[in-house]
């Protein structure tokens, strides 16, 4: 026994020099004999020590050899050991676990389920910060329950449930009408579905249209800019016209009110000349044919045939010969 004692007190005073991380822990996963090593980049390490655990799919496959701070100085550096045996693809997860609420850390890894396989996890290689992650700390999860608690959301549900008291309390009736027309709406809604359909693909192939015409639009669009600009600039001149053109309406206004009543005379005079002309009607043609043959019309033509006529016509407007 007291060999047995002086052999471990030896065992100690020979690890004293770099601590007590460098003796093998009974009970620690078999790393084999062609292990390889894989550093993770955390952005917090808790309170993981050297030696803990390192687990594929809850098997013990390796541990953590050394933990350091990064160059950056805001992130943890955790080298692992890893039996060789271990696959796992270039792409590989390290999470940061815990084996029970207050049980001991340890780093799990395990391939994306979501991401092809790349490769394959190799010695010296680094998974980085955007492929690591740890769980929450119980003291973090009473810390979020202790606030929710204290003030925070029960308190604001407690505020809501007494608003929707206060707001529906007495206005059954208005309530239960609302819930009427929106039922009665959504119903609408559902009959004319597929109008609605029709309508928004309408709108898509609208959109469609618009967007292969895109660059003539815009074409038309920079071609509309000298237009507007010379419309502004001449816009002075375009106040003055429409004035004047006002000052003109009303003058015209005024005239026809005052000439309204010789104007609608002189409409009632003309009323018989015109009625007698609808009478005339296919008459006066026929009398201006004649007008301009007289005194031979086309009849005493094709009484004399192969000879020709000669008249003189002497007319005085005086009343004379």
């Amino acid at each position: 026994m007291r060999a047995l004692i002086l052999v471990v007190v030896t065992v100690l005073a020979s690890g004293c020099g770099s601590g007590l991380y460098g003796v093998d822990l009974p009970g620690g996963a078999d790393v084999g004999d062609h292990p390889f090593r894989v550093t993770a980049v955390f952005r917090d390490v808790l309170d993981l020590v050297p030696q803990s655990g390192v687990k594929v799919e809850d098997v013990a496959v390796g541990e953590v050899e050394r933990i350091e701070l990064a160059p950056d100085g805001r992130s943890a550096l955790v080298t692992m050991v890893v039996n060789g045996s271990v696959r796992l693809s270039g792409t590989a997860l390290a999470r940061l676990r815990q084996s029970s609420v207050l049980g001991e850390k340890f780093v799990e890894l395990d391939d994306p389920v979501e991401q092809a396989r790349e490769g394959a996890l190799a010695d010296g290689a680094v998974i980085p910060l955007e492929r690591t992650n740890r769980n929450p700390e119980i003291e973090e999860v009473f810390g979020a329950l202790a606030m929710l608690l204290n003030g925070g959301g029960v308190a604001q549900l407690r505020d809501i449930t007494r608003e929707l008291n206060a707001a529906l309390g007495g206005n059954t009736d208005d309530i239960r009408s609302l819930l009427s027309n929106l039922d009665t709406f959504a119903a609408g809604l559902d009959t004319h579905r597929t109008e609605i359909v029709r309508a928004l693909d309408g709108l898509d192939r609208l959109s469609a249209s618009l967007g292969e015409r895109a660059p003539r639009i815009a074409g038309l669009l920079d071609g509309l800019g000298p237009g507007i600009q010379v419309l502004a600039d001449q816009r002075g001149q375009f106040v003055t016209m429409l004035t004047a053109l006002d000052s003109l309406s009303g003058v015209a206004t005024d005239t026809v009110t005052r000439v309204r009543a010789d104007l609608v005379a002189s409409l009632r005079a003309l009323e018989p000349t015109l009625r007698q002309l609808e009478k005339a009607g296919q008459q006066l043609p026929q009398a201006m044919d004649l007008l301009f043959t007289f005194p031979f019309t086309d009849a005493a033509l094709d009484a004399i045939k192969g000879d020709y006529l000669n008249t003189h016509l002497s007319f005085d407007s005086r009343g004379g010969r």
